[in-house]
């Protein structure tokens, strides 16, 4: 049967837009509530969200002793590690260049995959990756000579945003195992989600203290749009692109994604452009989309 455009398209749009727009919402986060307990409640308002969904659609939850160690380690290193470095990386850099850094997440992936799977990688996957790499150099170039508090401040925020970029990658290439494939996703993420906000709150009692909060209602609806919109909404809807229109063609929304994120990040928190972030920016781009149609053909 033949797939509707609308039903490839409107996932794709609505994926596209959504997590465009985690980015700047995740700015907003910073600074009143400590980054681990901001990132505890997003998850566990997203798990249990997630939890109402798996029983909506009939999913089983229960996926046994090595479906929750997996599911554990999916929640440390996606749900823990990634949000705590993308929250405290966010401190130092503007959302869209940290949203542009995260656009090669399909590098990262390739390696991974090449060193345990040993799934072949193409020359023009790395000519297009290495393209991506020098424009992300370029921007990072023009935030350092931009800086206007401490120019360390930027290569700290560098630092934290790679950091959360292999994090984020080692928990993509666990779904390359063979316990991930026997597993319902949609279960797998509920515990993964829960997993990890009790890591996250058990992290920021140790390093900050009791929970803290923030009454206003920005920083309320932006939890609630990063638990259930940016979390429990997109990941059912980028697997069904996956299954609709392949990996290869789905991931086309991380070229997007920092494109309209920098817009975003332009018009909200001010960003400034030079001909040096123009050109990495567009260096960064391009090399992404040169890799992911290597990664597709």
């Amino acid at each position: 049967m033949t797939t509707r455009p609308t039903a490839i398209a409107v996932p794709f749009a609505l994926v596209t837009l959504i997590w465009s727009s985690t980015w700047i919402v995740i700015r907003d986060q910073i600074g009143s509530v400590p980054a681990s307990w901001s990132v505890c409640y997003r998850f566990l308002l997203a798990g249990i969200a997630m939890a109402l969904f798996a029983r909506m659609r009939r999913v089983p939850l229960g996926i046994g002793a090595p479906g929750l160690l997996f599911a554990a380690a999916v929640g440390l290193t996606q749900f823990v590690l990634n949000f705590n470095f993308v929250y405290r990386a966010e401190h130092y850099l503007t959302s869209g260049v940290v949203a542009v850094i995260y656009a090669m997440l399909l590098i990262p992936n390739s390696i991974f995959s090449w060193l345990f799977f040993r799934q072949p990688v193409g020359r023009r996957f790395i000519g297009g990756s290495l393209v991506a790499v020098a424009g992300i150099i370029l921007m990072l170039l023009h935030e350092y000579r931009a800086a206007t508090v401490s120019p360390d401040a930027v290569l700290l925020g560098a630092a934290f945003s790679f950091a959360g970029l292999l994090s984020a990658s080692a928990s993509n290439v666990m779904q390359g195992m063979e316990v991930s494939r026997r597993l319902p996703m949609i279960a797998v993420l509920t515990w993964a989600m829960l997993i990890g906000a009790g890591l996250n709150a058990a992290f920021a009692w140790a390093t900050v203290g009791p929970p803290q909060f923030d009454p206003r209602p920005a920083y309320l609806l932006g939890v609630a749009w990063l638990g259930i919109a940016g979390s429990v909404v997109t990941f059912p809807l980028y697997f069904t692109l996956i299954q609709r229109m392949g990996a290869g063609r789905a991931a086309y929304t991380s070229v997007l994604i920092p494109i309209i994120a920098m817009l975003i990040s332009t018009l909200v928190e001010g960003y400034r452009w030079s001909p040096l972030a123009i050109a990495g920016a567009l260096l960064a781009i391009a090399g992404m989309a040169i890799a992911l149609r290597a990664k597709a053909a």
